[in-house]
């Protein structure tokens, strides 16, 4: 049964692009966000990290390699993720850096402090 986002089975999508690309790209991003380097960069990283994973759905579970529609679908979802773990750890950093200044404001973000 195939769908309009996974190719194979939901399981095997949900493994092998959320559970590993996905933590690839989370990591990925908090490291690009750790050297205070812009988000576009962890989004320039992910499609040879997003071609890895279409080899990993072609290796293993007989996933087709070279389909562009399945290829963006894991790229768009890797961006998703490393630009979420680019921004969670920049919050962090901006907070832990500058806490005289900033204050968390949720996982994604950091306003001045009212006394600033």
């Amino acid at each position: 049964m195939m769908g309009l986002i996974w190719e194979i089975s939901p399981p095997e999508f949900l493994f092998v692009t959320v559970i590993l690309g996905g933590g690839a790209a989370w990591l990925a991003g908090r490291a690009v966000a750790g050297s205070w380097e812009p988000a576009w960069k962890a989004a320039l990283w992910m499609p040879p990290l997003a071609a890895a994973v279409r080899f990993i759905h072609y290796a293993l579970f007989s996933g087709s390699l070279l389909t562009l529609h399945f290829f963006l679908v894991d790229l768009a979802i890797l961006i998703a993720l490393a630009l979420a773990g680019h921004r969670t750890r920049m919050a962090a950093q901006m907070t832990r850096q500058y806490d005289w200044l900033y204050e968390r404001a949720g996982p994604f973000g950091w306003r001045g402090k009212s006394g600033a």
